[in-house]
């Protein structure tokens, strides 16, 4: 029987070679980790043998899996100049946008590679800070366009995914039974905090501000180290944690609603680069 190399499983099996692990592949094609799992079980059937062995702390390719990489780099980067060759006018020009910092490491990096890739002419700024320094950005005009993370029952701008907000611990500490509870926060007014200290008074909770942060990744590091319990988006909730929910006397708090919002600035890049943003979100179904 006749197979055939396709390019999609291709591009899943280098993203997932260069993160390291199929987890870590997921989240830079912006698709699930089981979708992604069986784009590379489809490719090691083509191929006939294993590509990748799955160890703890990830996957290592095989000697097979090394020979194929070489071959699907090559012919993705063929692919990605046969596409800019048929750009009867190509892209050209400027533009600054702004990405919220939970998520510039995780759904938007392959995005923005790829519109680098078949827009090599165009010269993009990215500016990755919390949403309300974006917000002002974008209202100045400084930005061309932004992605914001909003309060899911506020207004503004187009909608392109929902994000739950969770209460976080970590697995390996029982940090949520302590008394007072250690709650790491951001060390800045956002809606996210307000929730949070609004829900522990409510139940009358006694807590303290254990750690703060002015980044996504210090909360994360609080919760990892058992330091502290935070409030986070669930898709940048960090390994060997879990929600606290209704059975642990959490309760549930509002979601983010990840908008797009646009400048002044309009025209095919801005166009371009908005659809390659909705696709860093878009849900493999999408």
């Amino acid at each position: 029987m006749t197979r055939h190399l396709n390019s999609e499983l291709l591009r899943g099996f280098v993203v997932v070679t260069e993160a390291g692990s199929v987890s870590g592949g997921a989240k830079r094609l912006g698709r699930t980790q089981s979708a992604v799992s069986m784009q590379i079980r489809k490719l090691e059937e083509v191929a006939g043998q294993p590509l990748l062995r799955r160890e703890a702390r990830g996957v290592r390719l095989t000697a097979s899996g090394e020979a194929l990489l070489v071959h699907a780099r090559s012919i993705l980067a063929l692919l990605s100049e046969a596409e800019n060759s048929l750009i009867a006018d190509p892209l050209v020009g400027r533009l600054s946008i702004g990405v919220p910092e939970e998520y510039g490491a995780s759904a938007l990096p392959e995005a923005l590679a790829q519109f680098a890739e078949t827009h090599p002419d165009v010269e993009v700024t990215v500016h990755c800070e919390s949403t309300p320094v974006l917000e002002a950005a974008i209202e100045s005009g400084s930005l061309d366009l932004a992605v914001l993370a909003i309060d899911s029952g506020q207004p503004g701008g187009e909608v392109i995914a929902y994000d739950p907000t969770v209460w976080v611990t970590s697995n390996r500490h029982r940090t949520e039974t302590s008394d007072p509870l250690p709650v790491a926060m951001y060390d800045q007014d956002c809606w996210w905090r307000d929730w949070a200290l609004r829900a522990l008074e409510a139940r009358g909770q006694d807590y303290r501000v254990a750690y703060t942060s002015r980044s996504v990744a210090g909360v994360q590091a609080a919760v990892r180290s058992g330091l502290a319990v935070a409030v986070l988006a669930r898709s940048t909730m960090p390994a060997n944690s879990r929600v606290l929910g209704a059975a642990d006397g959490f309760s549930e708090l509002p979601g983010s609603s990840i908008v797009l919002r646009q400048g002044t600035q309009q025209g095919r890049i801005v166009d371009s680069m908005a659809d390659a943003l909705r696709g860093a979100f878009r849900s493999p179904s999408g």
